[in-house]
């Protein structure tokens, strides 16, 4: 099962599990997005998928989600949890509803989906959980200081949740990538934002998802996508974190613009 799996990360994600012919369980928002992305991977695997959408913003919809499954018969082996969002901005000026959203949706909708699965994963001694992190989990983030926050959440809790289980047959792997080309920054609103102006340097989805299957398979704690976003990783761990966050500030602050814009 994958949540955000109608594009970007998830769906590349998806793509890889159905080439190795897995049955597959989608989960986004929109219905329309989901059916597109499961003709493409039908078509790619002649296999079953199920597509369950589910506004994950919701608080019981992770519960609903699990016991619609559930009520299908169906068993989940692998839980993907990729669906996130950011908001651009300064923190002060930002609408905090929507912030909390974000809560919602990048840490409770995690956490939740996380336990309903491992009580099934445990108690059958298998299992395989892919988190997706970011490499904004190392790094305090002026301009998204929410997003930045809840990715440091959902790595430190990937990592507590493995120690609890690594000796129990189920694996738990955190997937870190940097900048990559996704709809992403357009739903944070952060088409001004200096760190998206070169798409070159923007890593390609598909070998991201690429990094963290071969590291689910593997049963690895975690992986870092991309040999740049590896040398930030290791900068950050020996820069004073006041320091990293003027850094990220002038990364992600927006782009200078004529008076007359």
């Amino acid at each position: 099962m994958i949540t955000g799996a109608s594009s970007g990360i998830g769906f590349e994600l998806a793509r890889l599990f159905a080439l190795d012919r897995y049955r597959l369980i989608l989960v986004a928002r929109s219905e329309t997005d989901l059916g597109q992305a499961a003709a493409e991977l039908r078509a790619l695997s002649q296999n079953e998928v199920i597509v369950m959408p589910k506004d994950l913003f919701r608080r019981e919809s992770a519960f609903e989600l699990y016991d619609q499954i559930k009520a299908l018969g169906i068993t989940v082996d692998v839980l993907v949890n990729d669906a996130a969002q950011g908001e651009y901005g300064e923190f002060a000026e930002s609408d905090i509803r929507r912030q909390l959203d974000i809560i919602q949706l990048n840490i409770s909708s995690v956490v939740s989906l996380t336990y309903l699965y491992l009580q099934d994963f445990l108690q059958r001694g298998q299992g395989k959980i892919l988190n997706l992190s970011s490499i904004a989990s190392k790094l305090p983030g002026p301009w998204q200081a929410v997003y930045h926050a809840t990715k440091a959440f959902v790595q430190s809790f990937t990592e507590a949740v493995r120690s609890e289980v690594k000796d129990r047959g189920v694996t738990v792997t955190a997937l870190l990538p940097g900048v990559t080309d996704t709809d992403f920054f357009n739903k944070a609103g952060m088409q001004d934002s200096k760190i998206v102006q070169d798409p070159d340097k923007m890593a390609d989805p598909a070998d991201v998802a690429r990094d963290g299957y071969e590291a689910l398979k593997r049963g690895d704690d975690m992986v870092v996508s991309g040999m740049n976003n590896k040398m930030q990783v290791a900068m950050g761990a020996i820069t004073p974190d006041e320091q990293l966050a003027d850094m990220m500030k002038k990364k992600q602050e927006p782009i200078d613009k004529p008076e007359d814009e």
